[in-house]
Formats: structure tokens, sequence, C-alpha cells
């Protein structure tokens, strides 16, 4: 019953989405779709932050009456609420700023108000200072009736009506990405990374502290869900430093104002711009990297990037498209000796010729770690195939989040997913629809890789036909230095007269072991951390 009412909000979600889009197109002097989309990001903001204000009070209200004393007293009120100082991050908001005087400001005087609203939260907060553009709704001007409806419909989103959802503010920046993505190119879209690969990404990697850098980070969606994800571990959100940068201006402002909401110290640079032209985080090296770039994104390059020092030690990377300058940038950037970086590319990355050179030198260098090509149909906008690139810059073994780990210079693991074509379908709008990773398949990957990593594994023999398998450099090298899963994963062939359920016996048995070590290993470092007197 959970499953339904959960999907049945999505659906509610997109239609009150379709209905503001609706009131848009039909608005005069809205303008054009990035306007559209920049005023209805805005206006949820609006809403999402005033309902998280109205939560705090309601929380301090309860708060101190417990304490017994008495919130409607002046004094009371004076000291508590008038500078209202929340624990959880909450912003307290001018009385302008406040969703319940918009939703009750008449009409005509809207556009004013929700510009008001703004200016008075940008003033009041250096972390949302540069995320509106002053004017934004007195510019554009909606007539009253528009605006009035439009503020209507999104007083209708809230936590409270939607909590299944981990990233609102994503959600509904996912959903203005799928309408543009019907005029986007394949190789150019932005793609928001659904939760559960951003889940599966951050489950091998566990950036459960320390620096965690996205260079492409579009609405902070992997920061957002990474907090998430360090929430339910019992951690501390405020042991991770976010750093990211973005080039579009609504959607970099639009990070900042997602960050902010949810209590997230972050560092964005002081504007958007290009990563590659303008590296506002130069010479800053970082625990953690996570990242979806723009699959075989073009005009990336220009003459001045030629002798740039993040490619001096591999060659400057193809000017066709941008997926070997994101590998080099991001590997210039993490950690010399203790980094790790787990981020998407298109397929296509893994055999380029024209990346040939690079490839064969960060392979050589032990710089790549794994490759996991996903199932298809994993995201919204894009039916590109897509794999998630591991880089470690240290395969030489040692202590990891309470694991012992062995020496795997000169391995790779290679994982291939694209045989789970059983997994659970979600709909999206009337007809697309993509496949989900569930929780236990997530758990699994999660459990080879770190089983692959582990002291007493030994990689020679480190395989299950269709799935994995470890392979030495010597063996890509014979391969021409490609990273494609399936020239070095053994595939079964059904034709032949084996006795296929006693092998997929064997490998569910296998499987059972690597989760049940897995659990294992969590269970001691979630006991050794409470020694120390927090959780992870």
């Amino acid at each position: 019953m959970a499953r339904k009412k959960a999907a049945e909000e999505t659906i509610n979600l997109d239609a009150i989405l379709f209905k503001c889009r609706d009131i848009l197109r039909q608005a005069r002097n809205s303008g054009s779709f990035f306007e559209k989309r920049d005023m209805m990001l805005t206006l949820v903001f609006l809403r999402f932050i005033g309902e998280k204000y109205e939560n705090g009070v309601e929380n301090l209200r309860k708060d101190l009456i417990a304490q017994g004393l008495d919130p409607n007293d002046e004094q009371i009120v004076s000291a508590f609420f008038d500078d209202a100082t929340f624990t959880d991050g909450t912003y307290n908001l001018p009385p302008e700023a406040r969703w319940e005087t918009i939703i009750n400001t008449p009409a005509p005087r809207l556009n004013a108000a929700l510009d008001m609203a703004l200016h008075s939260i940008a003033a009041s907060n250096k972390q949302l200072k540069g995320c509106f553009i002053e004017g934004t709704f007195t510019q554009r001007n909606l007539a009253p009736n528009d605006i009035k409806k439009l503020v209507d419909e999104i007083n209708k989103i809230s936590y409270r009506a939607f909590g299944e959802e981990r990233d609102l503010i994503g959600r509904v920046y996912e959903y203005f990405l799928k309408e543009f993505a019907v005029n986007a190119t394949k190789e150019e879209g932005e793609f928001y990374t659904p939760h559960d690969v951003v889940q599966l990404i951050a489950a091998i990697i566990e950036p459960f502290d320390g620096t965690l850098y996205d260079p492409c980070c579009g609405s902070g969606g992997m920061f957002i869900q990474s907090a998430d994800l360090v929430k339910s571990k019992q951690g501390d959100i405020s042991r991770i430093n976010v750093y990211g940068q973005e080039k579009d201006a609504m959607t970099w402002r639009l990070a900042k104002m997602n960050l902010a909401l949810r209590g997230i110290s972050h560092h964005l640079g002081e504007t958007y711009d290009s990563t590659f032209v303008n590296d506002q985080h130069k010479g800053v090296y970082f625990d953690y990297i996570m990242a979806n770039p723009p699959f075989n994104l073009k005009g990336w390059y220009n003459e001045n990037l030629r002798h740039d020092a993040r490619w001096a030690d591999y060659g400057t990377p193809p000017e066709s498209n941008a997926n070997y300058a994101w590998i080099l940038h991001m590997l210039s950037h993490l950690k010399p000796t203790s980094g790790v970086a787990a981020f998407l590319l298109g397929n296509g990355a893994l055999d380029d010729e024209d990346a040939v050179a690079i490839r064969k030198k960060l392979i050589q260098n032990d710089k790549v770690e794994a490759i996991i090509i996903l199932p298809r149909e994993l995201f919204i906008t894009t039916d590109t195939g897509a794999t998630i690139w591991i880089l470690n810059q240290n395969k030489k073994g040692g202590k990891d989040h309470g694991r012992e780990l062995r020496d795997r210079k000169h391995e790779i693991l290679f994982v291939d997913l694209r045989t789970w074509t059983e997994n659970p379908i979600k709909k999206e709008g009337n007809s697309k629809k993509r496949f989900q990773l569930i929780t236990e398949q997530i758990e699994r990957v999660a459990a080879i890789y770190h089983k692959w990593q582990a002291k007493g594994t030994n990689g020679a023999d480190y395989a299950v036909p269709e799935l994995y398998r470890s392979v030495n450099i010597s063996e890509i090298e014979e391969n021409g230095w490609s990273l494609v899963p399936s020239k070095y994963i053994e595939f079964i062939d059904h034709d032949l007269e084996i006795d296929f359920p006693a092998e997929m016996k064997r490998i569910r048995k296998e499987m059972q072991e690597v989760l049940k070590q897995e659990k294992k290993s969590q269970k001691m470092l979630e006991d050794a951390f409470k020694g120390i007197g927090y959780g992870i």
C-alpha cells in the first residue's frame, strides 16, 4: 500500500507541475522556456523555505511548552521568536518573506511581494547571496490572475504532502529537464541523476566524512542525496564539506538554494562558470569526488587549455568531446595518496580510440580501480548507456572505513549489470519508463566491490560469469587498453549442455557469503565509531 501511495504522490506532483507549465504557456510576458523554468524553481524554493520556517516555529513552540514556558507570552515571543535561532538549519525569515505572507497577498500586489521576499532573504543570509535575480517577478509582470493561479498551484507542493521525495527541488528540476530534453541532443542534454544511481555510487565509495567535490554539480542533487545517505547511517552532515561548480547561471543559483534549504555547508565558487575555463577550486584536493558530467560534451575546448596543468602528465584530451577532460580534471583534484572518485560517463568513453593514449597511462599509473556498466534506461532524460568509473589514488592497501584492504596494484574490477533485466519499472509521465535499482541490488554491487578490495581475496580468480571479474593490466594491454567489460567478463552460452541451474545456485551461494561479510564489516565499523562517540 505504501508503494502505491508514493507512486500516486509522484503522479500528483507531475500533475501540479504540468498545470503550472500550462498557466505559464498561456500567460502573457512569461518569457522563454528558461525564464519560465527559473520563475517556477524560485517559487518552489520560496514555498519550501517558508514551510521549513513554519516547521521550525512549530518545533520551537513545542520545546518551549515542554520547558514550562508560554510561547504566547510577549516576553517569550520577543526573546525566542522575533529573532529566532533554529538548531536544524532553518532560516528565520522576515515577515515579508514568509510563505504565509505571500499566499495571502492580493493578486495585484503579488509580483512586487515576491521580489520583496527574495530581496529580504538574500540580504539577510550570505549563503543565499547571488541566488536570486533582482526584479525576477516585477520584470516579467505576469497578470494578477496568472501569478495568483501559479502561486496557488505551488502552494500544493510541500514536504508534508510529498514526504517520500528525497530531493523535492531536484525532483522539480528533473521535471523541467524532461520537458527540455525533447529539444536537446542526447550528447549535450543535462541529466538529473536518479536517486538509486547516486545511492549506488555513495554505497561504493562511502563519502561519510571529509571533503566532497562535484565539478558539474547541477542542482546539487549528488550532495543532497549523499547527505541523506550519511543521515541514514547515523552520521553527521556537518562533518562533510561540500565543494562544487556549475556553468549554468540558474542551475548554480538553484544548487545554492537547495543546499541552503538543507542546511548543508557549501562552497560553489564566487559565481557560475565553466569548470574547464575557470576552475574555481584550483589547487584544492578532495577526499571524494562524485559527478555526472554531461555525456560527450562538445564545445568544451579552446586554445588556452592546450597546455593546461591538469593534463600535463597525460596529454591534451580529444577536442571532439569532454569525456577525458572530465576524467583528468577530477584526477587532478583528488588527494594524491587517498582520494577516490566515482563518476558517470557514456559507454563510448570505455573504448574511445581518440583517447587510447590517455587511457593507457591512466591504467598503467594504477588510477582506474573499477568499471561498472549500468543497466539501460536508468535515466529519464537520455537513453544513452552509462558507466560508473572509479578512480583511486591508493590501490596499495591499508585501512578504509574499518576494513583491511589488500594490494590491488595492476588490477581492475569489471562489473556488468546489463543482465539485470528484471528490475522494477517506474513510469514517468505518459509513456517514458525507467528501470530502478532496488536496495538489494545496490548492496550486492557494493559488496562485490568491497570484497574485491579486502585482504584475503585472490584477484586472480575473483569472478562470477555474466556479472564481474578482476582483470590484470597485462590482459587489458592485450585488448588494446579497452575498458569494455564484455571483453573480460565470461558470458555463458545458454545453448550449451551445461547445468545452468547448478551454476546459478553456486553464484547465489557465493553472493550470500559476500553480503554476509559486508554486513560483518559494517557492524565492526559502527562499533568502532560508537566507541569514540558518534555514529557513521
